[in-house]
């Protein structure tokens, strides 16, 4: 709850990272928590809606990288609050410790993007709040707010998915004009992340099948109801495969889905990055009715 309620963001990030390490050392555990509405903000940056946000600049230029920076730091920044968010409001839920030792993993992970890109920035003269910023990602989270199943159908599995997608070739565009370093901290988000939506299909798959429900048709229907808009191809199924999630579950979402990828080769890249382990001895409790 104090994370969430942190307006400062390297305070959050910081905060965020020693919450973990405390868990994993076995200092905390679960309680009990009712998370605040929105997570605390710092004044800047401000605040606009999607179709407000300035068109993005090219990379080939310091501002075009600095608005990119920016922009994937925001995204990192709202992962904080989303994971926190996730352990906090569902810390009733009676689900295994195995899941909150995930989100938490998780949740650290996100602070530490965070820094890189906040880092980066201050390379190139310039910081987090620098520039406007859209709302879209915790409109999502408050669309699932009082449906686990929905928040991990919308956030692991759409959007940071979706950052499978993208990252690659924004990488490759930062090297082909000379930005080695912020590329390499693109390309450490990218295997984390493959990591995270890795995580969010295992709890969903797992929740969804011990409440009777079949999981590709629960996807489907939260996703439909809670998600604005089509899924967005082209898909990155390499990628997408070594996170374990299966291309039934989002092609029929999209029209005119296509793939790119050689599943092989991201599955080596995620080899060894360190699955979170969960409690397969933890009991469940049938904690959703209907699909």
């Amino acid at each position: 709850m104090a994370i969430l309620a942190t307006a400062d963001p390297g305070a959050k990030a910081a905060a965020s990272r020693s919450l973990a390490k405390a868990w994993n050392e076995g200092a905390i555990g679960v309680g009990q928590a009712v998370p605040p509405p929105r997570p605390a903000r710092p004044e800047r940056p401000f605040l606009r809606s999607p179709k407000e946000m300035p068109k993005r600049r090219a990379f080939g230029s310091p501002a075009g990288r600095v608005a990119l920076l920016h922009a994937l730091a925001h995204i990192e920044l709202n992962a904080i609050d989303l994971g926190w968010d996730l352990v906090a409001r569902f810390s009733g839920a009676s689900l295994p410790s195995g899941f909150f030792d995930d989100w938490v993993a998780v949740a650290a992970e996100e602070a530490s993007h965070f820094e890189l890109l906040a880092g980066r920035l201050a390379d190139f003269g310039a910081r987090y709040g620098d520039l406007p910023a859209h709302d879209g990602l915790w409109e999502a989270a408050a669309a699932t707010a009082d449906d686990l199943l929905a928040r991990l159908a919308v956030v692991p599995l759409v959007l940071e998915a979706r950052g499978l997608d993208v990252t690659p070739e924004m990488a490759a565009r930062l090297e082909r004009v000379g930005d080695a370093g912020s590329a390499a901290i693109l390309r450490r988000i990218y295997r984390d992340e493959i990591g995270h939506v890795a995580v969010g299909f295992r709890w969903f798959d797992r929740l969804c099948r011990a409440c009777g429900l079949i999981p590709e048709a629960v996807f489907h229907e939260r996703v439909r109801r809670c998600f604005k808009g089509d899924l967005k191809p082209p898909f990155n199924r390499g990628a997408r495969d070594a996170a374990g999630f299966p291309a039934h579950y989002y092609e029929p979402l999209a029209a005119g889905a296509v793939i790119f990828g050689d599943p092989r080769r991201h599955r080596r890249e995620y080899e060894g990055h360190g699955e979170h382990q969960t409690d397969e001895k933890s009991p469940y409790f049938r904690l959703f009715n209907s699909v």
